[in-house]
């Protein structure tokens, strides 16, 4: 055996254990491994085979630096096969995760026992990619295809009390000492007789599936998954779960995985997945930077955001302490946390227990006074620099020595705020996306003056209390909001051009955005958009552009909430419906202009909206805002509901070709003027190398 994977005879068990720290990740070498142990207990003196890992998990997946090179045996399909086939009972001991391929090996052995705080899943299809080694097959035949279904094509882990409940586990078992309980429960099997008890055995009756059930479920996965390809391919696999033999319906699902492991959906899937865990490293912050201990935290803020926050950090047990300016702001502010947890119960995700407990770690407060032992504070008040730099010059007073000051601002200046407190290197942007408590991503905005420690604190935490963080330096609306800008502007400049509001978010809306940018500006509050427009000075302020969305709120059509705004709204469901009213003030509002009418596919209408995107994604690049363009993907992927099957703007533009969209750029600059549509210098010399954002990225380390 090699140092990776061990085997020992304890008793009249054959065990197998892995170590292939951190993870145990199936690797070629405990593939290898595995294998060979398992031959080897086919002739020796055992009676059962245990499989356990070392560390703090089971095996919780592919080796991802295996990702894109060509296979080395033995496959993974192939070590299923002999543990599936092995004369002696194979059992499989589980703590940590067992995730992907690690389950699936499970589901190959004969018994699986778990300790009570595992997890099961197949997370496969995060990735654009299904269960490539018997997942599809094995798990209908031990949960029913309904559950199946669910389980895959959302890829959600399930803890191993409920995994039991759904006969995907056999055994509990305590959790003192894994390999002894482990050993324990095999010697129960063999005193008791346990037969041989093959997953791929099981048989599914046809007749017990509701004729259309799985054009039913198509659809509704349609809905949910706009634009990827594997949930419908996950569909078809178990379905042939229950209308083929066993092996075929592996051949089956090895088609479709192989088919998925080279489609653009899943590349592009990959690529987040990737980018996410790179965005978190600060290229010039060591990784051994020491961080600051975060105890207790601040918001200072009890409205719709400064909720939000306040519930991400008592999620995770960290104390909150939220700040209003007089006790009935404060209940409010409480009452908005109180019901955004009694969803979370009614959805089943968290018992009245638990929100109880969660709503105690929070604490209101109206005296800035109080604010003295906390290690961070959080400021969520209004968008208005002046309101800001009174707040931070308070907190000054107030907090300790080394307290972080962070503010969650949107747009604001960083450094302006910064220099109303005596110690600017304790000040950083946390720009979090409503809701907070449900979107993941975190814009980490780092001053002139923020120090190193700080980031590194601050990245730290982002990730304890469940964001995905990206790194921005500052400047007006730092990464998302800055390039958002564009995307808004020529939707509006579209709609006065000639198209509909419906044609507009049609076309995005079949790209694979989760809303179009006409109805999202209802869904947020067009008076939102008009009060920040008109905070700007007169150089800044674009009143063409937005001449459409103004007079809808001086009229008093503020969005959803109002019950119209482009679309009027059903006071019941929400639904959206055009209103000729608006199409005639469009109409009217473009005539005054002297603009005629034009007709526009949903590939000029996804030009329009897109490539102001990765122009100005282009120029935070070349400024230095944004570290690398996969981390301004991630950005648009987890922050704005780009579509991950698209990989984000940067990476989708890499696909496009960026003399392509370079072109295009001119061309609409010739049309439309420059003030908006001049190339950015390094999309113009890309362009004219014919290299992509990835290989400047690669070039600049």
């Amino acid at each position: 055996m090699s140092s990776i994977v061990s085997y020992e005879i304890i008793g009249n068990v054959g065990v197998i254990s892995v170590n292939n720290p951190p993870v145990n990740a199936l690797s070629q070498a405990v593939r290898e491994g595995i294998l060979n142990a398992l031959n080897q207990a086919q002739s020796d003196a055992s009676e059962a085979v245990l499989l356990l890992c070392e560390g703090r998990t089971f095996i919780a997946g592919a080796d991802i630096t295996e990702f894109g090179k060509p296979p080395q045996p033995p496959s993974l399909p192939e070590v299923l096969t002999a543990v599936e086939n092995s004369k002696k009972l194979v059992i499989a001991a589980l703590h940590g995760t067992a995730l992907g391929g690690g389950f699936e090996l499970s589901l190959a052995c004969h018994y699986r026992c778990a300790v009570a705080s595992a997890q099961v899943g197949l997370p496969e299809v995060k990735l654009g990619l299904l269960p490539g080694a018997g997942g599809t097959q094995r798990v209908p035949r031990l949960v029913g295809v309904k559950a199946a279904l669910d389980m895959l094509t959302s890829g959600k882990p399930i803890a191993a009390e409920k995994a039991c409940d759904m006969g995907l586990i056999d055994e509990i078992i305590p959790s003192s000492d894994l390999k002894a309980d482990a050993l324990n429960y095999v010697k129960d099997l063999l005193d008791s007789g346990a037969p041989l008890k093959r997953v791929r055995d099981i048989n599914i009756d046809p007749s017990s599936i509701e004729p259309g059930f799985f054009d039913n479920y198509r659809k509704q996965l349609s809905r949910r998954a706009r634009g990827q390809i594997a949930q419908d391919r996950i569909v078809s696999c178990v379905q042939a779960a229950v209308t083929m033999p066993v092996d075929k319906g592996l051949q089956r699902e090895r088609e479709l995985f192989m088919e998925l492991l080279t489609s653009p959906e899943s590349a592009a899937m990959r690529h987040i997945f990737f980018a996410e865990r790179e965005a978190s490293k600060i290229k010039d912050v060591a990784k051994d930077t020491p961080v600051r201990e975060i105890n207790k935290v601040a918001i200072i803020g009890g409205g719709t955001m400064g909720g939000g926050i306040a519930m991400c950090f008592a999620n995770v047990g960290i104390p909150v302490k939220l700040l209003e300016i007089d006790n009935e702001a404060l209940q409010r502010g409480m009452g908005i946390i109180r019901k955004n947890y009694s969803i979370t119960v009614r959805k089943g995700k968290l018992n009245e227990a638990q929100m109880e407990d969660r709503i105690k770690l929070i604490s209101g407060i109206t005296d800035y006074a109080d604010l003295a032992d906390v290690d961070q504070v959080i400021e969520a008040v209004f968008e208005n620099p002046g309101i800001k730099k009174v707040v931070f010059g308070k907190l000054d007073e107030v907090c300790k020595p080394g307290a972080i000051l962070a503010s969650n601002t949107s747009y604001q200046d960083i450094d302006d705020i910064a220099s109303a407190t005596s110690r600017p290197e304790d000040v950083v942007g946390m720009h979090f996306f409503s809701p907070a408590n449900v979107m993941r991503l975190l814009e980490v905005v780092r001053g002139e003056k923020t120090s190193d420690d700080v980031l590194a604190t601050v990245m730290k935490l982002g990730k304890k209390i469940g964001k995905v963080c990206a790194l921005s330096k500052v400047c007006y609306g730092f990464i998302g909001n800055r390039m958002l800008s564009g995307y808004g502007r020529e939707a509006q400049m579209l709609l006065l051009d000639g198209c509909t509001p419906v044609q507009v978010d049609s076309a995005l809306e079949q790209f694979g955005m989760a809303m179009g940018v006409i109805a999202m500006g209802d869904l947020a509050g067009l008076d939102v958009g008009y009060k920040a427009r008109h905070a700007r000075t007169d150089l800044q302020k674009d009143p063409k552009a937005y001449r459409i969305a103004d007079s809808l709120v001086e009229s008093g059509r503020l969005g959803q909430k109002s019950g119209a705004g482009f679309y009027n709204y059903d006071a019941t469901t929400r639904a959206r419906s055009s209103d000729p009213e608006v199409e005639e003030l469009i109409r009217s509002e473009a005539e005054k202009l002297g603009i005629q009418p034009q007709q526009f596919t949903d590939e000029e209408i996804l030009q329009r909206c897109f490539y102001p995107l990765i122009n100005e994604g282009a120029l935070i690049l070349e400024q230095g805002i944004a570290q690398r363009p996969s981390d301004i993907d991630v950005v648009y992927v987890y922050g704005y509901a780009f579509p991950v099957a698209k990989g984000g703007p940067m990476y989708w533009a890499d696909q496009i070709g960026l003399k392509n969209i370079y072109d295009k750029v001119c061309e609409f600059r010739d049309k439309y003027g420059e003030k908006y549509w001049t190339p950015a210098p390094l999309l113009q010399k890309l362009a004219e190398e014919g290299k992509t954002f990835a290989q400047w990225s690669r070039e600049n380390g």
